[in-house]
């Protein structure tokens, strides 16, 4: 006998014997025969067995035993290989199967012919005369990918089967479905299931639960298990919604006891559990900022128990953003569990140029065994409340409204986007509505936001956002140069409506820091859309085009991709994605919707 030993997967015995299907039909026979006679020894193969533990398992020893069915079956594979033997005792049909082909379809189907059913093989897609950029950084190549279900199961220079759906990618860039590491989309998904704010960009997964903002994780399973939407979704669990849970609301202004604590993180180890991706929280916002260290990282550790993630909007991002990294360095450190910073910006004019000092600090940190991260926007605008404009809270101290006017944003520029106590606000800019009230840009910030302190105490039923402001606060030096930091992955921080980073933050990466002013290669930005993104949220089955994940993948030509919308046009669709697909089923094409949605909850476990 030929020895074709390869020891390529420790197996010693495979490659040393040769079986056809017929040899082994007669070899079930023959145990069918033992079997039937009642032989004690060999019943023991064909039993549920106690493990160690004390709990049964239906592998007896050699066979997978169903025992609703009276079945009993084994599998096994190798390198472009795939066999499955079963035999129904209770209809008496053995089905032994050897292929060539390492897909375990045919094993479904038998299980449909067992079960008297229709037998049915799932239809497969070839995706042809592609340049594929597979998200990992590598040059793009040019070939062919193969969908089968909701994964990919083949890449290369591929011929099309019979009868297999064929699209002509007419030498158009395929890359892997962009994710979204920090997104706000999801507040109004349930009433835009087809997503195509989102879609339109190339996105097709996106990560809520921001900002210490959260939504349990059985509400989100149970919403979108009745409204499935046009793309997936995944969530961290948000530091502010655990502190309004066991503080109230109006108790959030201080530091958390210890039994308070002691509740929060019992409730983020039951989120955990149920697949949430991590603590996410908002440090500069109100509901967050009185909390200390310790408490945040009382929930870190938590975190870190069940290998999760921490992803933080950092305590300051102007006056004290050295100390806010340093801050969540230490998290990192501590507790040992990644890091991310959302959406790194420095939003204070007088330290506009800072942004190298501040990488160095972080691959300080790195160089240390810190993992941390960052993800970033390609706008110079934020998008906030006015009370963030008061690093101190001290919000009736006229030189802190001064100081916020003159180094935390451009009143000129930057756009009241809500405002309850007054509409007729909305749309215009600080110095606009200092001039119809004939006040200094100071005190009109002062008084906007004493009204709405004032209308949130009257009217405490309120459901909405009382105000948000986008504010034109950063250089675009300093956001070229975070940008480009190999550990800085890309977001929107957008939503369906407001900012325009919520339409057009992805594709404003490859017309603008690809095509027009090239900072980054096609590669590196697809990768820090896709790849990275993939990494810095624990992801390991999409993000990156190969064989076995999930088929979430983007058409488009990267010579007319392009953002449209703006400060002034903010609603405007991007331009310049083809199609788009999500878990294996085309839910954009042409500009429009296919009225598909094969969106889930990703959970993390």
């Amino acid at each position: 006998m030929q020895n074709d030993l390869y020891r390529i997967d420790g197996v010693f015995g495979d490659g040393n014997l040769y079986s056809s299907a017929n040899d082994l039909l007669k070899w079930t026979e023959a145990w069918k025969r033992e079997f039937l006679k009642a032989n004690n020894n060999l019943m023991e193969a064909f039993q549920p067995t106690v493990l160690n533990n004390g709990k049964l398992s239906n592998y007896g020893f050699g066979f997978q035993i169903d025992t609703l069915n009276i079945q009993y079956s084994h599998t096994g594979s190798w390198v472009g290989f795939y066999n499955y033997m079963a035999t129904n005792l209770k209809s008496k049909e053995t089905i032994i199967l050897l292929t060539n082909n390492s897909n375990p379809s045919a094993s479904r189907a038998i299980q449909q012919w067992f079960n008297h059913k229709t037998v049915e093989f799932q239809k497969s897609t070839l995706i042809t005369n592609v340049r594929i950029i597979d998200g990992t950084g590598l040059p793009e190549r040019k070939g062919s990918l193969r969908i089968k279900g909701n994964k990919i199961v083949e890449m290369g220079l591929l011929n099309p089967y019979i009868g297999e759906e064929v699209i002509d990618g007419q030498d158009n860039i395929l890359a892997p479905g962009f994710i979204d590491t920090h997104s706000h989309h999801e507040g109004r998904l349930e009433e835009n299931l087809e997503a195509i704010p989102v879609l339109s960009q190339g996105i097709t997964t996106i990560c809520i639960g921001q900002d210490g903002f959260s939504q349990p994780m059985d509400s989100l399973k149970s919403r979108y298990a009745q409204h499935k939407p046009a793309i997936n979704l995944l969530s961290y669990t948000g530091h502010a919604s655990l502190r309004i849970k066991q503080m109230g609301l109006r108790g959030l202004f201080r530091t958390a006891s210890d039994k308070e604590v002691e509740g929060m993180k019992m409730d983020l180890e039951n989120e955990l559990k149920k697949g949430s991706f991590g603590i996410s929280t908002g440090l500069e916002y109100e509901e967050g900022f009185f909390s200390n260290k310790n408490e945040v990282i009382s929930l870190a550790q938590i975190a870190a128990k069940y290998k999760a993630r921490y992803m933080s909007h950092i305590r300051s991002e102007d006056i004290q953003i050295e100390n806010a990294i340093d801050e969540i360095i230490h998290i990192g450190a501590q507790v040992n569990l990644p890091v991310q910073i959302s959406h790194i910006k420095i939003a204070q004019k007088s330290k506009w140029g800072n942004a190298p000092q501040i990488i160095q600090q972080l691959q300080a940190a790195r160089q240390k065994g810190v993992k941390i991260s960052a993800d970033i926007y390609p706008y110079t605008y934020w998008q906030s409340t006015l009370r963030v404009l008061f690093p101190n809270r001290d919000y009736d101290n006229p030189a802190a409204a001064e100081f916020a006017v003159n180094q935390l944003f451009d009143p000129s520029e930057s756009i009241l986007l809500r405002f309850a106590p007054n509409k007729d606000y909305v749309g215009k800019t600080i110095s606009q509505i200092a001039e119809l009230r004939k006040s200094t840009d100071a005190e009109t910030l002062q008084r906007l936001v004493a009204d709405a302190s004032l209308f949130e105490e009257n009217n405490p039923d309120y459901s909405g956002s009382i105000e948000g402001i986008m504010g034109k606060a950063m250089s675009e030096e300093d956001l070229k140069t975070f940008l480009s930091w190999p550990f800085t992955n890309v977001c929107s921080d957008g939503g369906f409506t407001g900012h325009p980073r919520g339409r057009g933050a992805f594709p404003k990466i490859i017309s603008n820091y690809v095509r027009n002013q090239p900072l980054l290669t096609l590669p590196t930005a697809i990768y820090k859309m896709t790849g990275l993104c993939a990494e810095n949220l624990g992801l390991t089955d999409r993000g990156i085009l190969a064989s076995g994940n999930f088929a979430d993948m983007v058409l488009f030509n990267p010579a007319k991709i392009q953002d449209k919308a703006t400060i002034t046009q903010p609603q405007a669709l991007s331009e310049g994605i083809l199609q788009v697909w999500v878990n294996g089923i085309s839910v954009y094409k042409d500009g429009k919707s296919t009225h598909q949605y094969p969106g889930i909850v990703i959970t993390r476990n």
